[in-house]
């Protein structure tokens, strides 16, 4: 698109970087502006599936994230007992979709794609907090204007909507942290037990550590701190494998975190006149998706390619939603439907894996570019 050029980014995540970084390679000229003082390193770690590295190879960035993150070799299903219930060659995946599932701790693909985003002389504008007026004037500033400013207080989607879209409780936290491998544990296996409502995720993230996530129903509680909330996760798992126990109790303090985990009803649009959302802040699934950062890395692909395909910026930002709404309003809904099923007290039945499934779920949309008449 001869006419957008001139690209600034509300948010300085994943997707937003990612953005800045895809955009510049194919020749846009990119700022980005973000509230806080340095690049975000809150979260444990993130599984990027085949079409998340799928982007990210188009993005040159594969050798390097891989060089930083694991490659499971499989994902296991277990009961309270450490029972395997299922599981999922990861590398049948990968042979099926063309491309690895790589996990990584969160602080690490952050500086990876920061590291990426000064090589490419990007210019970020730390400690920029917007509003709606800064918005607008952005709007006249720029060509387009891209909110990837997260799903809880997105000022861009709230200067798009009138009316507030806000994220929804679905009535479960997420603990989270980073915690010493297990010397003898099967440490190249994603490890997901389940039972009585009540998860807990162990995800291998470098040579010698893990995240994981404790997740159980309850209120929000704003006035526990993470203390109290390891030490309840310790109480609830207390009977469970020593692999959990092991984990929790060797979990450094300052990598926790908790999350009363909200996702986004589907929203009807994404963009208004010169200004569109991606990621988060267009369409918040829940961590039982596996897919938030995944679909942010394809809005990526996805609007650049159509903004360097399309003459008339509207019809881009259109092209954009009709193309992303199916498969991000599956990925909430699917999080949703295993949310359901996770924290119930109906029996827990393992989720089925297939990998032919699975492929044409995730790689829909991204064998070859998009060229649309």
């Amino acid at each position: 698109m001869q006419n957008t050029r001139r690209l600034a980014i509300i948010g300085a995540g994943i997707a937003g970087l990612s953005m800045a970084i895809f955009a510049t390679q194919q020749g846009f000229d990119v700022e980005v502006f973000e509230k806080r003082s340095e690049i975000s390193q809150i979260g444990a770690g993130v599984t990027l599936w085949p079409n998340a590295m799928y982007v990210l190879d188009k993005m040159k960035l594969t050798k390097s994230i891989s060089e930083i993150g694991v490659q499971p070799c499989g994902i296991q299903q277990m009961n309270q007992q450490g029972q395997v219930l299922s599981k999922l060659d990861l590398s049948q995946l990968s042979q099926q979709c063309g491309y690895p599932s790589i996990s990584i701790l969160r602080k690490d693909l952050m500086l990876c794609l920061y590291e990426q985003v000064k090589q490419l002389n990007i210019l970020c504008h730390f400690n920029t907090p917007v509003d709606s007026l800064d918005i607008t004037d952005l709007s006249n500033q720029f060509d387009l204007v891209i909110g990837a400013d997260g799903r809880m207080h997105s000022q861009v989607r709230a200067a798009i909507f009138q009316t507030p879209m806000e994220p929804v409780y679905q009535g479960f936290i997420n603990l989270i942290g980073i915690s010493p491998t297990l010397a003898n544990g099967k440490n190249n296996h994603i490890q997901e037990f389940r039972d009585d409502g009540v998860r807990f995720g162990i995800v291998p993230a470098t040579a010698g550590s893990c995240y994981w996530a404790a997740a159980w129903a309850c209120d929000m509680n704003k006035n526990h701190t993470i203390k109290q909330w390891l030490n309840e996760a310790q109480c609830r798992f207390k009977h469970w494998p020593k692999a959990i126990n092991t984990i929790l109790n060797s979990a450094n303090i300052h990598s926790c975190n908790h999350i009363f985990v909200h996702d986004l009803e589907p929203l009807p649009y994404w963009h208004q006149n010169n200004v569109v959302l991606i990621g988060d802040a267009a369409h918040a699934s829940l961590p039982t998706s596996g897919q938030g950062a995944s679909q942010a890395l394809e809005d990526v692909w996805h609007l650049t390619n159509l903004l360097n395909q399309h003459e008339a910026l509207p019809d881009a930002l259109s092209h954009f939603y009709q193309m992303r709404i199916n498969k991000t309003t599956a990925a909430q809904t699917i999080g949703r439907h295993l949310a359901k099923q996770f924290f119930s007290d109906i029996p827990q039945q393992p989720v089925k894996m297939d990998p032919a499934k699975l492929r044409m779920l995730w790689m829909q949309g991204l064998s070859t570019p998009h060229v649309l008449s």
